[in-house]
């Protein structure tokens, strides 16, 4: 009995090893992926554009998974070797701290939680299992190890200054820039002063919300789906001040309307598409898209199915011709969603295909490199720098 009771020990240690090695990737690999689907050739034309530009993406959530970013990855949309292939100059790095069960675009509550298994599946550090911030300092100490340990290929923004690099006429030889995110402020975990603590762990741009109703605001996705709370206009005051982007991606359209109306400083939309030509709910209405332009901020347009109602470049290109066509060039961006559970046409190593997709619906090259990253550059360059007198 004792050689049984041993040897069933033994069997259930290596089943719980292989679960920690193994699983982790198994559920990575199925909830991001690559479709596979026909692409338009890319012409040389488009190869040698693609090369010059200087490339932004608004949105990734590669640091939710348990992967090395800065090696070549089979799994997923992004890693360091995978972003120099694409050309990207700087790249939004979120933060996911929670997400409901069987979440869905319409009702969602906040009552259930599926990072908490996936924290404990990586074997995350204990306090980012029972703590929504300690998610998004970990995130953040994640990214810091990332730069230090790239030989100088990874380096982290966090001032105005730290854009400059990625302007320079030389940045084809600059190091890929990361800047951190947050997607929903459920982590500041009913404190205002958290916001503090995020900025010091690099957070420069934060969502209200994510996929529930919280403490700040509605979410399109959430029961009540209701505007800006006192708190959730405090904590929009704050950001401004600070140097924090403010994201109205996933806000109900409440919420939307109640930012634009008190924003004092350019908003961003991170990750999404616009109602006009996909009308899924988390989309922007066309008076939302006039809104966020008169504050002088950009749309990161995503590439999957929920943004664009497609995967295809076309379907991207379009979304971004509507808003062109509607605010101005100077208001569209990248805003890809790689690595947030999404289905897509390509990865980011394949970009190259939206600069073809532009180049086929008759974008001009200055248009070109306004959406490319020259638009979220100017957004960034303007919402990170402080204002007198704020304090972190």
């Amino acid at each position: 009995m004792k050689r049984f009771a041993i040897g069933f020990g033994g069997v259930l240690l290596a089943a719980l090893a292989a679960f920690f090695i193994f699983a982790p990737g198994y559920v990575e690999r199925d909830m991001n992926v690559v479709d596979g689907l026909p692409l338009p050739p890319v012409s040389d034309e488009a190869r040698a554009l693609h090369e010059t530009l200087t490339i932004v993406d608004l949105h990734g959530d590669t640091l939710l998974w348990k992967r090395d970013m800065l090696e070549a990855a089979h799994r997923g949309h992004i890693d360091l070797p995978r972003l120099k292939e694409g050309n990207v100059a700087l790249q939004v790095f979120s933060s996911v701290t929670k997400t409901p069960r069987d979440q869905n675009y319409d009702n969602n509550t906040a009552e259930t939680d599926n990072i908490t298994l996936l924290a404990i599946g990586q074997l995350q550090p204990l306090r980012t299992w029972t703590s929504l911030l300690e998610r998004t300092l970990w995130h953040g100490e994640r990214l810091e190890r990332a730069a230090a340990e790239s030989d100088g290929e990874l380096a982290l923004v966090r001032t105005p200054a730290d854009i400059v690099p990625v302007r320079a006429p030389d940045a084809s030889s600059a190091p890929v820039a990361a800047m951190l995110s947050v997607e929903g402020l459920h982590n500041l975990e009913g404190d205002l002063a958290n916001l503090d603590k995020l900025y010091d762990a690099g957070v420069r741009m934060a969502g209200l919300v994510h996929f529930f109703d919280n403490e700040l605001a509605g979410s399109m996705h959430g029961v009540d789906k209701g505007g800006l709370t006192d708190m959730g206009r405090e904590a929009v005051r704050r950001m401004e001040a600070m140097g924090m982007v403010v994201d109205i991606a996933h806000c109900s359209h409440t919420c939307v309307g109640d930012v634009l109306a008190v924003a004092q400083r350019p908003v961003v939309s991170s990750h999404g598409g616009v109602q006009a030509t996909c009308p899924v709910n988390r989309n922007l209405t066309d008076a939302e898209i006039r809104g966020l332009a008169a504050t002088g901020g950009v749309i990161g347009v995503g590439y999957w199915e929920g943004a664009v109602c497609d995967t295809s470049p076309t379907a991207i290109v379009a979304a971004m011709a509507h808003i062109r066509d509607l605010v101005g060039i100077e208001h569209v961006a990248l805003g890809s969603d790689f690595d947030g559970t999404v289905t897509t046409r390509f990865d980011t190593a394949g970009l190259v295909n939206v600069t073809q997709g532009l180049i086929d619906a008759g974008f001009t090259e200055e248009e070109i490199r306004a959406v490319m990253g020259g638009n979220a550059l100017r957004v960034l360059e303007m919402g990170l720098e402080p204002l007198p007198g704020a304090t972190a």
